[in-house]
């Protein structure tokens, strides 16, 4: 006798913007919530925001996310409920599958990067290898 199986199913959130190579970097709804608010403040509608991987850091490479109105050849873009996501060509295979998340608790505020790829991290959490 089989025991039945239950099929596991991810969200995937994010779409792929026509013309351009996608990336696997998920943005929660959280975090796309509050970067449309932050671009809202801006009152600029050519904005995307940026994520990047830089040399840097106590242990070797470093974060950055900024917001960003080019669009550099090579990059990959999703879009998350209006908010387009960029990597740039040579970020994507350090991002590969990580998830941005928005925090706003009385003990943190701010966005926070799990990244599956990172073999390990600073202790001040700002840099991995």
């Amino acid at each position: 006798m089989s025991t039945p199986t239950q099929e596991t199913t991810t969200e995937i959130r994010g779409s792929e913007v026509e013309g351009f190579p996608t990336h696997r970097v998920e943005l929660s709804e959280a975090a796309s919530q509050k970067v449309a608010s932050l671009l809202a403040q801006e009152g600029r509608e050519d904005l995307r925001l940026r994520v990047a991987v830089q040399p840097g850091g106590c242990s070797g490479l470093i974060y950055q996310l900024y917001f960003d109105e080019r669009v550099l050849d090579g990059d990959a873009l999703r879009e998350f409920d209006g908010v387009e996501v960029v990597v740039d060509k040579m970020s994507v295979p350090y991002l590969d599958g990580a998830s941005i998340d928005f925090e706003d608790s009385i003990s943190k505020q701010g966005f926070t990067i799990d990244n599956p790829n990172a073999g390990g991290s600073c202790a001040c959490g700002d840099s991995f290898h």
